[in-house]
C-alpha cells in the first residue's frame, strides 16, 4: 500500500535563505513545531537522528538516511519503522525560485508499507497539520531574518 501526502505554501525570501533556516538543526527546538530535534547534517549519504511529533499524536525518534541534499533546491530522507517495508516514508522538502525574494516550498513524504492502511487516517489529519504547522513556522522564521548590513 502506498499514500502521499503533500503540503506547500510561498516564503518571500530568498532560496538560500529558506534553505539555511531548514537545514540549521540546532535551532528546530527554537521554532520547528513539528520536526523537534535532528543530529547529524543535511549531507547526501549521512544518516539523521530525528525527532518528530505531529500535534495530536506521540512523538517518535527515528534515523533515517538522506537521500538527497541539494543546497537551496532540495532535502530528501528515508525513514523506516523497525525494517523495510513495514512503514517507510521518503519526506522531501522542495525549495522552487518564484523570484529573486520569493519561493514555493513544498514539504511531502510518500509512505509505503503494510501499516500505511492502518495509519491512512492518522496520517491525513495529524501528519498533514504537522507538516502545515512546520511549512508556517518556516515561513515566519525566513521573512523575519534580516540580512546583515
Amino acid at each position: 500500500m502506498k499514500k502521499e501526502l503533500y503540503t506547500a505554501i510561498e516564503i518571500e525570501a530568498p532560496a538560500e535563505r529558506v534553505w539555511q533556516v531548514l537545514t540549521d538543526f540546532e535551532q528546530f527546538p527554537d521554532w520547528n513545531p513539528f520536526v523537534r530535534r535532528i543530529k547529524g547534517e543535511a549531507k547526501s549519504g549521512t544518516k539523521l537522528e530525528a525527532y518528530l511529533q505531529p500535534p495530536g499524536g506521540r512523538g517518535m525518534t527515528f534515523r533515517p538516511d538522506v537521500l538527497k541534499a541539494e543546497p537551496n533546491r532540495e532535502f530528501r530522507w528515508l525513514g523506516r519503522l523497525f525494517f523495510p517495508g513495514l512503514f517507510d516514508g521518503e519526506h522531501f522538502f522542495i525549495i522552487e525560485p518564484l523570484g529573486p525574494d520569493r519561493v514555493r516550498f513544498t514539504h511531502g513524504e510518500l509512505f509505503s508499507g503494510l501499516l500505511v492502511p492502518l495509519l491512512a487516517k492518522s496520517l491525513d489529519t495529524n501528519t498533514r497539520r504537522g507538516f502545515e504547522l512546520m511549512n508556517e513556522a518556516l515561513k515566519a522564521r525566513a521573512e523575519n531574518i534580516t540580512e546583515p548590513q
